[in-house]
């Protein structure tokens, strides 16, 4: 003991304690100082990893501090720190039209970096790679490009309806089925098998992945960098990236091996061939064309089954709004043919457009919206957003703004029309993110659940189960979240499978 006090007495010894506790007091106060141009927020849970957020549904409890602080509130996680937008006005002011200033995405060192290896073009920062993936992405899904995919759609669109008449109680493996085919066709020109087809499964052990590691918080990692290089704390990471790299390579490797054989007679358009074509051009590395082609399958095929089962169940637990559209297609299409993409465009058929619109603010699959980094200083009503914080628009309270979506946890399309009936323009949800971030695959998703929706309504009057009642509230934990198995039946509206067999026959059809 006498030792360590005279150890302790050394000049030396004492003057690296005193400075020790300096550093420590002066990291205290830099963490827990608020300076007044900040926004309020709820106090941090430890001074030195700030706020703990749930690991599941955060988009709920950012909702409910809205309430508590405001629009725009402010946390910390580790040293980073976090503003979320949770107002329409807001999202429009910062979001919007910051969009420039918030172009970036912070590092995710977890999903980003180690699982995706920094390949995923939603988490990619911005710089020339970012740059040249969006660049041949929004050649390939701009509205003008996404017009010319109807009779794939329709194709697709009719076989879902028929596996609906067949087998109606797995109606939410129809749907993902239905977008497996949609963007395998277009990622790589062939067709999607069976439920069981393992290209379908592949991808979804890969997207399930995705969600679950892009909870907010699960790893700290993103918040103390240093942990990377602790040994085995990413080894389940890089076992995923590997596994999805390959399973990316190997269909690229497909449709490159076709080009080759038979340069004359070349196969389906792709976006794989597309790729192929340009790789030189674009400049992209072969591990970054397969990851592209790799998440055009995989990011559109989840969001869009998401969103087609949501509308099923809101169909179901609101069959006035669905008789609505039940009656506006009757009345524009009648029962002689079924729908096609063409009856609702320039603004045709609003209360189909709202019941989607409204479906999307309602069940948004992206309800937490993803990460921005703030590349300049932002200013907003007199708080400072400073360069590097990370900016988080959260869709989920967003849309429930009560100045502008009144009883918003009511499901009500009638708000998105104005009173003649037509379609408003001046109102806005954003379930496929803001600013220059947007998801470029909007169009297509959008398009895939107008038609889906207007053939399932055609088709079918869907209503509960009462031995199975539905929790509106029941969705996966994931980023892009999935409504859990919910029982509906699919009554058929001419109560004969046969006539909507009938007027299925050459649908789609050249």
């Amino acid at each position: 003991m006498s030792s360590i006090i005279n150890t302790m007495s050394q000049p030396k010894v004492v003057a690296a304690l005193i400075l020790l506790i300096t550093l420590v007091g002066l990291i205290h106060r830099k963490l827990n100082h608020h300076p007044p141009t900040l926004p309020p927020g709820p106090p941090p849970e430890s001074w030195i990893f700030g706020n703990k957020l749930p690991s599941a549904f955060a988009y709920r409890k950012f909702e409910e501090w809205t309430k508590i602080y405001g629009l725009i509130f402010y946390l910390r996680q580790g040293l980073t720190p976090i503003f979320v937008i949770g107002r329409y006005q807001a999202a429009v002011d910062v979001m919007e039209r910051e969009g420039a200033a918030l172009f970036d995405r912070p590092v995710s060192i977890a999903a980003g970096e180690t699982l995706s290896g920094g390949m995923r073009v939603v988490l990619t920062p911005a710089g020339e790679r970012l740059k040249k993936m969006r660049k041949a992405l929004h050649a390939h899904l701009s509205q003008a490009a996404v017009q010319s995919y109807g009779p794939i759609l329709m194709r697709t669109a009719r076989q879902h309806l028929l596996d609906l008449l067949e087998s109606p109680e797995i109606h939410q493996q129809h749907a993902r089925r239905y977008s497996a085919t949609i963007v395998m066709a277009l990622a790589y020109g062939k067709s999607a098998g069976s439920h069981e087809d393992p290209d379908v499964v592949g991808v979804t052990r890969c997207l399930v992945r995705l969600g679950q590691n892009l909870r907010p918080g699960l790893w700290q990692v993103d918040n103390y960098p240093i942990l990377r290089y602790v040994p085995g704390y990413l080894d389940e990471l890089k076992a995923g990236h590997r596994e999805e790299l390959a399973l990316f390579k190997k269909h690229l490797g497909a449709v490159r091996a076709q080009i080759a054989a038979d340069p004359v007679n070349p196969p389906p358009p792709s976006f794989a061939s597309y790729l192929l074509e340009r790789q030189p051009l674009l400049g992209l590395t072969d591990d970054e064309t397969a990851y592209l082609a790799g998440a055009l399958f995989g990011a559109g095929s989840d969001t869009t089954a998401s969103a087609i089962s949501v509308a099923v169940l809101a169909a179901a637990q609101y069959p006035e709004a669905a008789k609505r559209v039940q009656d506006e297609l009757d009345r524009i299409v009648g029962r002689a043919r079924a729908p096609v993409c063409a009856d609702w465009e320039n603004g045709r058929m609003p209360e189909l457009q709202a019941f989607v619109l409204e479906s999307f603010r309602w069940r948004p699959v992206t309800a937490g919206g993803f990460p921005h980094r703030a590349m300049k200083e932002i200013v907003y009503q007199g708080y400072v957003i400073p360069k590097g914080a990370t900016v988080i628009g959260n869709v989920w309270g967003i849309g429930r703004d009560p100045a502008v979506f009144p009883d918003p946890e009511a499901f009500n399309p009638k708000r998105w029309l104005r009173t003649d009936g037509s379609l408003r323009e001046d109102l806005r949800s954003y379930p496929f993110g803001f600013g220059r971030r947007v998801c470029p695959g909007q169009y297509i998703a959008t398009a895939s659940v107008l038609l889906n929706t207007a053939l399932i309504q055609w088709a079918f009057t869907v209503r509960n189960d009462p031995k199975h009642p539905i929790d509106e509230l029941a969705f996966t934990e994931s980023a892009n979240a999935h409504p859990v198995r919910f029982h509906v039946f699919f009554e058929p509206r001419e109560g004969d499978k046969e006539a909507i067999r009938e007027a299925l026959e050459d649908y789609g059809v050249l």
